[in-house]
């Protein structure tokens, strides 16, 4: 039916507002058992007990792994703008100032892309910066530990976890049409 009437129109300040509420709360509310899945991974030596409530790092991960995502759904003047809207957006929500948002998304892409290469698969990144920012190299066994490299069967795993807390925009751009910024 929404081929008949037309797909409802949003700015990109509405879209990213959406992207936004969906995005936390997703990450929100799944973390837990994110954490319980690292926890539980027997390719963990020892349990690097991650606590349920720890999901700032995770949060900051799936936000820069979507913005890796976005551009793949979206014409390259439509993903810029949406993407601003969210930074401006999400620096309100997280307290900081959009500048310093900004380079905290910029940093944790880069530490991503860095562990990723050459790889450009965005799960891949997502679960590598996972990985990295919540320091899970140590409780690994001795082999990878030294490589300090993930165990590969940690990471396939993990990634059919990630996929999850990408931003279906398919469906979104079925349901909505961006029509650029606010005028």
């Amino acid at each position: 039916m929404l081929t008949i009437f037309g797909r409802k129109k949003l700015t990109s300040e509405q879209a990213a507002q959406i992207f936004s509420h969906h995005v936390v709360d997703v990450a929100e509310a799944g973390f837990p058992e994110v954490a319980g899945f690292i926890n539980d991974s027997p390719e963990f030596i020892s349990n690097p007990n991650i606590q349920p409530d720890d999901y700032g790092k995770f949060l900051m991960v799936v936000i820069a792994g979507n913005f890796s995502y976005l551009p793949q759904h979206f014409t390259e003047g439509q993903d810029k703008e949406i993407i601003e809207a969210c930074k401006t957006y999400l620096a309100g929500v997280f307290d900081m100032t959009p500048n310093v948002f900004s380079e905290t998304i910029k940093e944790y892409k880069d530490c991503m892309a860095r562990a990723n290469f050459p790889s450009k698969n965005v799960v891949s990144a997502m679960s590598k910066g996972v990985f990295l920012k919540y320091n899970l190299t140590n409780f690994q066994e001795e082999y990878f530990r030294e490589m300090k490299t993930p165990n590969p069967i940690f990471l396939k795993n993990f990634g059919d976890v990630m996929k999850n807390f990408l931003m279906d925009w398919t469906a979104f751009n079925e349901k909505y049409k961006v029509v650029g910024h606010q005028g």
